[in-house]
């Protein structure tokens, strides 16, 4: 069993910053890419960010790129994503995930096995 807890989460104003960071434990693990997702009230969870473990490969979502950076930390099984021009629209809770399982070709956006309880961030206009 994989366990991910975040942090990071809360309320700034648009144009704010904020930091979410992501830790990873369990006795086995192993990650070929990590995600952050989101999901505002009334809408489905949408795919955010992904790196991959190896090789730190990211990818992003069209309405987050150039603002939003994740990165991650091998040494302590912990993602980020830094999130920058916070906008009011980003307010959602967001999840991460792992995917723990490697690939010939990796899709950013499906295959992860383990996710987080989320981090509520809300931002005001």
């Amino acid at each position: 069993q994989v366990q991910l807890v975040e942090s990071g989460g809360g309320l700034v104003q648009a144009g704010g910053s904020l930091r979410l960071s992501c830790a990873a434990s369990g006795r086995t693990f192993v990650s070929y890419a990590m995600g952050w997702f989101r999901q505002a009230p009334g809408k489905e969870r949408e795919f955010v960010a992904a790196i991959r473990w190896s090789g730190g490969n990211t990818y992003y979502a069209d309405s987050v790129k150039g603002r939003f950076t994740i990165s991650r930390d091998n040494a302590k099984n912990t993602v980020y994503l830094q999130m920058n021009s916070l906008k009011p629209e980003d307010t959602a809770v967001y999840y991460c995930a792992v995917r723990t399982k490697s690939t010939v070709v990796w899709v950013p956006t499906l295959g992860y096995d383990y996710w987080g309880q989320g981090t509520q961030v809300t931002v005001s206009s």
